[in-house]
């Protein structure tokens, strides 16, 4: 699993700095998360090939995590793009997006409308799933976590082999199951293989205020992205705007078991980031600001 982020500013771009948006890449596998004004510019910048994208999450609202869609769409329509489009979402982007783009786009979208706080899985597939939580915003908004599915069980060729396990069950073994044999004997499952690795799990929290009831949708993740809008001396600003600071983030992601905090959707207010990492660090560690550009593997 790879992130690269697009845009981590909030409401207004400065400092060279856009608004929301990243992509979240899981098996060769494109998604595109939120598409903040200036996303497609980047991912071009990037060396993102966004064709590859063919599903996009939005999680609320406010112009600064959805104001770039209209025109990304537009852009995959002038290459000439055929293959349908997943988009999930509140039900207002589907109205928002139909009354822009009347003409006709040479593909299907798809909208898989997301509820107000609905908590349910998106895409379950063989090797990933993809989920949705609500968070505590001022307008409903959802958190989105990415899991990469690992193989729950590793084979050990010589035992399949010297045990005579044929090889359509290959994939069973893998999953934890015995083999039994036509005689009846059973092939126990860790005689042939070995502990797999485990799941890698990437949470995306969107916007939300200081809400510790967020924890157990974050609990052990491999990498959170916690919006970090203010300082902790403009407290009262996050918690008037339904925002977090650098150190509330750092406490969710303590409080959560997370591996590595991720900080972005930084005021216009703030020039110099580094205040914002240096706050969240004397809370938790290891923790990173989310700069344009930067790629995070799992």
């Amino acid at each position: 699993m790879k992130i690269t982020i697009l845009g981590n500013n909030s409401a207004l771009p400065a400092y060279g700095r856009y608004p929301t948006a990243q992509i979240v890449e899981i098996n060769e596998q494109l998604f595109l998360m939120d598409c903040g004004e200036g996303a497609q510019m980047r991912m071009q910048q990037f060396g993102i090939r966004s064709t590859r994208i063919n599903h996009i999450f939005i999680s609320h609202l406010h112009g600064d995590h959805f104001y770039g869609l209209v025109g990304f769409v537009s852009s995959l329509s002038l290459w000439g793009r055929e293959k349908e489009l997943a988009v999930y979402c509140p039900a207002e982007i589907k109205a928002f997006l139909q009354l822009q783009l009347k003409w006709d786009l040479g593909f299907q979208i798809i909208y898989h409308i997301i509820s107000d706080a609905e908590r349910t899985v998106l895409i379950d597939e063989e090797k990933f799933q993809v989920s949705c939580f609500p968070v505590y915003h001022s307008v409903p908004t959802h958190g989105f976590k990415f899991i990469e599915k690992k193989r729950k069980r590793i084979l050990l060729p010589n035992k399949v082999q010297e045990y005579e396990v044929p090889k359509y069950f290959y994939k069973n073994l893998t999953e934890g199951e015995d083999y039994i044999m036509k005689n009846g004997d059973v092939v126990k499952n860790d005689w042939v293989t070995k502990d797999g690795h485990p799941n890698k799990v990437y949470v995306f929290c969107a916007d939300s205020r200081y809400a510790p009831e967020i924890c157990d949708d974050l609990r052990e993740a491999d990498i959170v992205y916690h919006e970090s809008t203010y300082l902790e001396n403009d407290q009262h600003k996050a918690t008037e705007r339904f925002h977090s600071t650098a150190r509330e983030a750092a406490s969710i992601a303590r409080q959560s078991d997370a591996k590595k905090l991720l900080l972005g959707h930084f005021s216009s207010k703030y020039k110099d980031l580094q205040p914002f990492l240096d706050e969240a660090s004397s809370v938790f560690e290891p923790v990173e600001l989310a700069i344009e550009g930067s790629v995070f593997e799992l």
